[in-house]
């Protein structure tokens, strides 16, 4: 008989937050798939779990997911951890997945901890729905696409971001989608631990947020005050409208179409207020 496939959900920071059956199952199999095998060596020391481990990670799970098929065909099963957290959700492991679903082996979700499921119920926003982002690519076109998505959905939305980036990232966001609210949770469940709340322009005046693991929620589902915003002068929105374009590096048009959308204003009303604003330049 073939073995089983099992994703196991471990700890996200703190290591009591482990279930009974991610432990039994992380006793029982023959082999334990790790991101990186010194950190999911803290949990098994922690818990005296002997079993071995082998890393499987972005660089080398092509390589190694045939190999582990061959072990699971052979009778063995593998448990699949990430770094914390569920498997799979930003982090390695679907390539082996799917040669496994193609193998006909069984694949057994051990669910726990997640990050995303964590800061959407503390962050007080609309659970039903909400979209996951993964992390904001670096990529110039990958980005941009990205933020247009972004953009495009008034709905709850969570994502990953490192400290390095996240300033620029919620600038970003907010250029493209408005002062809307969001939540920073940074190295949830750790000593640590912090969240910090509030309209974006707020939460970008933060100073702990250069350190640690990020999740950040941003409520797409209600927009800044439209009544506030409207009251831009023609000025401040021909400024906003090169920032944008200039931010983002989308055509002139593009960016009239967000800052509309941004001030609840029809694309040809912000068109004219801008020309006005240059003519009044000349």
């Amino acid at each position: 008989m073939p073995g089983t496939l099992f994703l196991v959900a471990t700890p996200i920071g703190n290591l009591e937050d482990v279930t009974a059956r991610a432990l039994r199952v992380l006793a029982e199999v023959a082999l334990i798939a790790a991101e990186d095998t010194r950190r999911t060596s803290h949990l098994l020391t922690r818990y005296a779990i002997q079993t071995p481990t082998t890393s499987l990670h972005e660089h080398n799970e092509a390589r190694k997911a045939p190999s582990l098929i061959t072990r699971l065909q052979a009778g063995d099963s593998i448990a699949l951890v990430s770094d914390a957290g569920t498997p799979l959700m930003s982090d390695p492991g679907q390539h082996l997945v799917r040669l496994a679903i193609e193998a006909g082996i069984r694949i057994e979700p051990i669910p726990g901890p997640s990050a995303i499921i964590a800061a959407v119920a503390v962050s007080g926003f609309a659970t039903q729905p909400f979209m996951f982002l993964g992390f904001p690519p670096t990529r110039s076109k990958d980005r941009k696409a990205w933020f247009v998505r972004l953009s495009d959905t008034s709905i709850t939305v969570v994502f990953f971001e490192s400290p390095h980036r996240i300033q620029a990232t919620l600038a970003e966001v907010q250029t493209c989608v408005g002062d809307c609210q969001v939540l920073v949770c940074r190295e949830m469940t750790k000593l640590h631990e912090n969240l910090v709340r509030g309209p974006i322009s707020v939460v970008l005046q933060a100073t702990s947020l250069d350190t640690g693991e990020l999740t950040v929620v941003v409520d797409l589902g209600h927009k800044p005050d439209l009544e506030r915003t409207n009251a831009l002068s023609d000025e401040q929105l021909a400024d906003e409208l090169s920032h944008i374009a200039n931010e983002l590096k989308i055509s002139r048009r593009q960016a009239i179409q967000r800052l509309a959308r941004k001030h609840g204003r029809r694309p040809n009303e912000v068109y004219e207020a801008v020309e006005r604003a240059k003519q009044l330049g000349k």
